[in-house]
């Protein structure tokens, strides 16, 4: 059951490009749900789909006890080099290695959507979570307020034909959606928030080293070729350059806080 092998091949693929650059541009976004869940001394945090462990990172420097997991078995590695204390581990989202009742707070930081059955994976972050604790789940904005959608829907056509009713990148951006999502887990919303984050890159070669290694933009590449892939994603930020010469994205992100 699930599918971390696969996820696990695309996202480690440019590991130390995701992590030196792409992880980065989520730092507002991170905050934001830091803010939100009140992060303090000795709490217990679990990061599903935690990549190169930047927010597990932010959470530890605010006293947090903070554990991670992630498909990626390079991702997992540099975690491990970046928060010698953390615990990291490469592993299945829809099958957690921990006991019942471990976790003060399980965030899933744009990641469940990418389990073979997210709701699997949200009932594993359920169990795992203590009694009356918090699930936090993260995804993108609506697309309006998102400048990286043009590259997000320009991506598609040059991605594998999706299986039957497979929801797309903004498909929980709306508000009845995402609480729907979490109520399927037997989870009970709390709060919807916006976070806005700024993607800025000092320059061309930078933006495009981020932007290509994501998973999805693997995925492409393997399908597509990597000359196709190069020109969508370049077309797409080309009206976000600054007179500088960088380049800033504004996007939204919306996470949901539940209990359990």
């Amino acid at each position: 059951m699930g599918n971390a092998t696969i996820q696990g091949e695309l996202w480690g693929a440019r590991a130390e490009d995701w992590a030196e650059i792409q992880e980065s541009v989520f730092y507002q976004a991170y905050e934001a749900v830091l803010d939100s869940i009140n992060v303090r001394p000795g709490i217990k945090i679990l990061d599903v789909g935690c990549g190169s462990g930047l927010f597990c990172s932010m959470a530890a420097e605010r006293g947090a006890n903070v554990t991670g997991i992630d498909a990626a078995e390079a991702l997992i590695a540099i975690a491990n080099q970046r928060l010698s204390q953390g615990d990291f581990r490469v592993g299945e989202m829809e099958t957690l290695p921990y006991a019942d009742n471990s976790f003060d707070v399980v965030t899933g930081l744009n990641s469940f959507q990418y389990a073979e059955n997210p709701v699997n994976a949200l009932n594993e972050a359920r169990r795992v979570a203590k009694n009356e604790s918090s699930v936090v789940v993260m995804v993108w904005g609506k697309a309006e307020d998102c400048d990286a959608a043009d590259h997000l829907m320009a991506l598609g056509p040059l991605l594998p034909p999706p299986p039957p009713g497979a929801a797309g990148p903004f498909a929980l951006s709306e508000e009845a959606a995402l609480k729907a999502f979490v109520s399927q887990a037997n989870l009970t919303p709390l709060r919807i928030e916006d976070a806005d984050d700024l993607w800025a890159y000092p320059d061309f070669d930078t933006a495009m080293r981020g932007m290509l290694s994501s998973g999805p933009v693997i995925k492409a590449i393997q399908h597509s070729g990597e000359n196709s892939v190069w020109e969508s994603v370049s077309e797409s930020i080309a009206s976000f350059k600054t007179p500088a010469g960088g380049y800033e994205l504004k996007n939204k992100f919306r996470f949901l806080t539940a209990t359990v």
